[in-house]
């Protein structure tokens, strides 16, 4: 269901369409679910992106016949011209500074409270997670660190980190805060720096965090590319480790 095809971003004067997908049994229970906020919404859901679907619908439909996958996915359309602009960090990259910081606000601190407020969520941060896939992998790096308090649960696909490789230095004071789990999947096929640059980023967060508390799983396809198809493979393993999982008890306990 599409909640507002001009939701307000009044950090960055904008407007979104912002959809959410619920479980097959919402409005025949009254149970209340964890929540996955997802970058790129375009091409989340729809046969006819341009750039392909992850086909989220169809992979939460095949989980829910294995009696999995009780959970609200919130999917947040880019920005078009100003995508690279607002999946960018705050500080010096590559790319320039970007207006992600003032997005990253937007996501924490007015769209999740609306969630929160219209849908039965359950709103702390073990059963609230963030993600996307290459500039929206990067972004959600950076939402996880700045707002730990938000966010316990990491889905990482392809992380652009090429445009700011010391993105954990950036965050030293900050990434000690964060715990919970992190997803990490990249393609040895995608560039010959996104699996290198992927297991650092896993290996410096996990040197500052200095906490058990702190999980991860790294998945490598050698043959995988860069791509919405391969993504939505991979969308399910996710999903449950993250959710589901012995690990995601541990931590919730």
């Amino acid at each position: 269901m599409v909640i507002n095809q001009e939701f307000e971003i009044p950090q960055l004067i904008r407007t979104r369409r912002v959809a959410a997908l619920l479980p097959h049994d919402y409005y025949e229970s009254d149970r209340y679910y964890p929540v996955l906020y997802l970058q790129d919404g375009q091409n989340l859901f729809d046969d006819n992106a341009p750039y392909g679907s992850w086909g989220v619908d169809k992979q939460l439909a095949s989980m829910a016949d294995r009696g999995q996958g009780d959970i609200i996915i919130v999917a947040i359309d880019h920005a078009d011209a100003q995508r690279v602009s607002e999946f960018t960090p705050t500080f010096k990259t590559k790319l320039g500074r970007g207006d992600g910081r003032d997005y990253c606000q937007f996501l924490a601190k007015t769209l999740k409270p609306y969630i929160d407020s219209h849908f039965r969520t359950l709103p702390d941060p073990e059963h609230t997670g963030i993600g996307g896939s290459s500039l929206g992998g990067l972004i959600s790096i950076y939402a996880g660190l700045l707002y730990p308090d938000t966010y316990n649960q990491l889905m990482i696909f392809s992380p652009s980190l090429w445009v700011t490789p010391k993105i954990p230095f950036h965050l030293i004071k900050l990434t000690h805060k964060f715990r919970g789990q992190v997803y990490l999947y990249g393609g040895e096929a995608e560039s010959k720096t996104m699996v290198p640059n992927m297991l650092r980023l896993k290996k410096e967060l996990k040197r500052q965090s200095k906490t058990d508390d702190v999980v991860f799983r790294t998945e490598v396809d050698l043959h995988g590319q860069h791509n919405e198809a391969r993504w939505g493979q991979e969308f399910p393993k996710a999903i449950e480790w993250l959710f589901f999982s012995d690990v995601a008890d541990r931590l919730i306990k």
